[in-house]
């Protein structure tokens, strides 16, 4: 990602479209966009992880659930609506030679192979931890909240069923882990791409919209990723890394975008290539994550399936951030 910049560096194949270039008002924008969009993913990843501070927004209560199905609806609405459709237009470009790029469908296929990939990667790390299970019973004891430690002194019977309890706990926890993981990578890929292309745009008219078109963007995307670090557990320096990292992504693009905007052409075919590839990669594993390990997962829970009113709340919700996350792609 960070050898974008230098890969498109002075091309000028197919010139960008003309637009009302301003650098000083452009710069002022810029600086106001880095600030709003930190704030916004800062305030959004770290709702989900106030649990212990406010107990409602515990994962264990229902209203956890509503908010993680309005960002899963988020998630899956910056698949469908923002990334894909953005790695469509780089790879179907007029600006590409019409052999190969027109002669295969390179942006569904790249996807397809992102969630084949995503899925495989999934399953291998779900596999690994639970191969560990000692490791992981020891992890799940040290969180302290899930039942007591395992020892000699209790009935065979109990004891065998406790460990068995601790066991899908263990590899449940384990399992939220990958997801999280997962879901930042394919998040970040995005994340990148959007601030480099705001930063490198010079068109005061383009920026502003997108300041708070993408604040709320990211706003959303963290409630998402917040949930799923909740779930998952994380030591708290852990945690402090990870909401940090999605934190400054788009902030951190938008100060490359501003550092290469008088050589960066997003037209020239290498940027169209390398950010087309990376927009499709990145549609393959929020689909993925979006569709198997987020809505599936909790909407055929036992706990879901049981509470016709859970079931309304998160159906309401998943339907309002997937159209809320959709309508924000008029601006954005």
């Amino acid at each position: 990602m960070l050898l974008l910049p230098l890969l498109v560096h002075g091309e000028s194949d197919c010139s960008s479209d003309s637009e009302d270039r301003n650098k000083h008002r452009a710069f002022k924008l810029k600086i106001t966009a880095i600030a709003s969009i930190l704030v916004a993913g800062a305030i959004g990843v770290g709702l989900p992880l106030l649990g212990k501070i406010v107990p409602l927004l515990r994962p264990d209560r229902d209203v956890f659930f509503v908010i993680k199905a309005f960002a899963s609806g988020v998630i899956l609405a910056t698949s469908f609506i923002h990334v894909l459709p953005d790695a469509f237009e780089n790879l179907t470009s007029p600006c590409l030679q019409e052999h190969p790029w027109q002669d295969f469908p390179f942006t569904g296929f790249v996807a397809m192979v992102a969630a084949i990939g995503t899925l495989m990667v999934d399953s291998v790390a779900t596999g690994f931890f639970n191969k560990a299970k000692p490791v992981m019973l020891m992890d799940v004891e040290a969180g302290g909240d899930h039942a007591g430690p395992v020892n000699g002194h209790t009935h065979p019977s109990h004891g065998h069923a406790h460990g068995s309890v601790a066991g899908l706990a263990a590899a449940e926890l384990m399992r939220h882990r990958v997801i999280s993981q997962v879901l930042e990578l394919g998040i970040i890929v995005h994340s990148v791409i959007i601030g480099i292309s705001l930063g490198a745009s010079e068109s005061p008219s383009t920026i502003r919209p997108l300041i708070a078109a993408l604040s709320f963007h990211q706003f959303f995307e963290g409630m998402g990723l917040g949930g799923c670090i909740a779930q998952a557990k994380f030591r708290t320096k852990t945690i402090a890394i990870m909401s940090l990292f999605f934190s400054l992504t788009t902030p951190m693009g938008i100060a490359i975008g501003i550092g290469i905007a008088s050589s960066y052409n997003e037209n020239s075919p290498t940027a169209l290539i390398v950010e087309g590839i990376m927009n499709s990669a990145s549609a393959g594993i929020l689909l993925y994550m979006a569709l198997v390990d987020l809505i599936a997962v909790d909407f055929m829970s036992p706990r879901m399936q049981s509470s016709g009113r859970l079931q309304l709340g998160s159906h309401v919700s998943l339907l309002l951030g997937a159209g809320l996350m959709s309508l924000l792609a008029k601006w954005a």
